[in-house]
């Protein structure tokens, strides 16, 4: 991880902790820290744009799967648009997300935490903060350390519990290279990659950029940010 990511040791290690609860509910969530130091009055206001303003991605977005040689899904969001490639060299990881795509699991939620120049997460949470269990799956086998994937900036990745072997729904986009934290070591079981942005990466810029607060004790965006829906492209 470049040395710009974390504005603290301190802050780093918070950070890490935030994501390693990301399965653990509100409990776990106390965990989380990083970002505004005030803690908010009230919980993050909705999002006045509820309906999806399309039902299908983007001629733009479209092109880029199509040129990608990969399976691809397309999200919108309330901050834009985003099309993934998903590597194949992560197979559990990627048939676990494409499952719930095609579930239309995350139609409909939220990126519940929002942390500048970190990640940027969802896949379990809807608005009012709303904790998504109904229609997940098994927990599945972390993939981390594949040779060739990384925690680099724009890359997708599953979000676990302090157990390894614990992510269902919860993804994230890195939002800086995060590698030297979030990757596997000797010491760490690490996060796996299992794709990457290849249109849309304005669109995680915008999410990273939105006004967070505390709540819960969880960073989130001030204004819910919305995952209209998600879809396979192919």
């Amino acid at each position: 991880m470049k040395s710009t990511t974390f504005l603290s040791p301190s802050l780093s290690k918070r950070r890490l902790m935030a994501l390693t609860a990301a399965m653990g509910g509100a409990l776990a969530l106390a965990a989380c820290g990083g970002g505004n130091d005030d803690e908010a009055a009230q919980p993050p206001k909705a999002n006045p744009v509820t309906t999806a303003p399309v039902t299908t991605c983007s001629a733009a977005g479209v092109a880029a799967s199509n040129a990608s040689a990969l399976r691809t899904v397309c999200m919108l969001t309330s901050d834009g648009e985003i099309v993934v490639e998903l590597d194949g060299r992560a197979p559990i990881t990627v048939d676990n997300f494409v499952k719930y795509v095609n579930a239309k699991y995350y139609d409909n939620t939220i990126f519940h935490r929002v942390v500048p120049g970190f990640v940027v997460q969802g896949g379990g949470w809807t608005t009012g903060l709303q904790q998504k269990t109904a229609g997940q799956v098994a927990p599945i086998k972390l993939e981390a350390g594949i040779a060739g994937l990384s925690n680099t900036k724009y890359t997708i990745a599953m979000a676990r519990s302090t157990v390894p072997d614990s992510a269902t729904s919860e993804f994230y986009f890195n939002s800086a290279d995060n590698s030297a934290g979030l990757d596997k070591t000797a010491t760490s079981a690490g996060y796996a990659v299992f794709g990457r942005v290849i249109s849309g990466q304005a669109t995680i810029d915008k999410i990273n950029a939105e006004p967070t607060q505390q709540w819960m004790g969880i960073e989130t965006p001030r204004t819910e940010v919305l995952l209209y829906w998600a879809v396979a492209l192919k």
